[in-house]
């Protein structure tokens, strides 16, 4: 950005990439957010299935909430992350909802967790002092947990020529 550039038309969630970018210039680390975030984004989401609803709710209300929330905070910042967001909650809904019928609650919170477990550990060694050696962005602000999808999708934007 040039020093010409008024700071104020710069919007929130360019500022949050670009700060994201800086916690994250390794390229080991980069390629295991790419994989990583993802996966626990999908771990989050069947976690939260998994929780009870009763009898007058189906089950996934809870992850159902969770993402439209979260879908909110996307499409606030940017109408192009939300739509993209948006396909991808449907896409790993639709995913918890096949693997929930086929082998039930109990298996799909153990394999949940178990996914969730170990993009975690990918996640600090990615930031450990063997690749990244910064810390995690979360840990100066906790909305940078859902700033990571979207900022692992505006990479795939940009590979396909994409604005966001």
């Amino acid at each position: 950005m040039d020093a010409t550039h008024d700071d104020a038309q710069v919007r929130p969630i360019d500022r949050w990439f670009a700060s994201y970018s800086a916690d994250h210039r390794d390229d080991t680390n980069q390629w295991i957010h790419v994989f990583a975030v993802p996966a626990i984004l999908w771990s989050v989401i069947a976690l939260l299935w998994c929780i009870p609803t009763g009898t007058l709710f189906k089950p996934g209300l809870w992850a159902g909430l969770a993402m439209f929330g979260a879908w909110m905070f996307y499409y606030r910042a940017s109408r192009a992350i939300g739509l993209g967001m948006l396909l991808v909650f449907l896409a790993m809904s639709a995913l918890t909802y096949a693997l929930q019928r086929e082998f039930g609650t109990p298996f799909l919170f153990w394999l949940a967790l178990g996914v969730f477990a170990v993009a975690w550990v990918a996640q600090f060694v990615g930031h450990s002092k063997l690749f990244e050696g910064r810390k995690p962005s979360f840990f100066t602000d906790l909305r940078y947990l859902l700033v990571g999808p979207a900022w692992v999708l505006s990479k795939l934007y940009r590979r396909l020529g994409l604005t966001y």
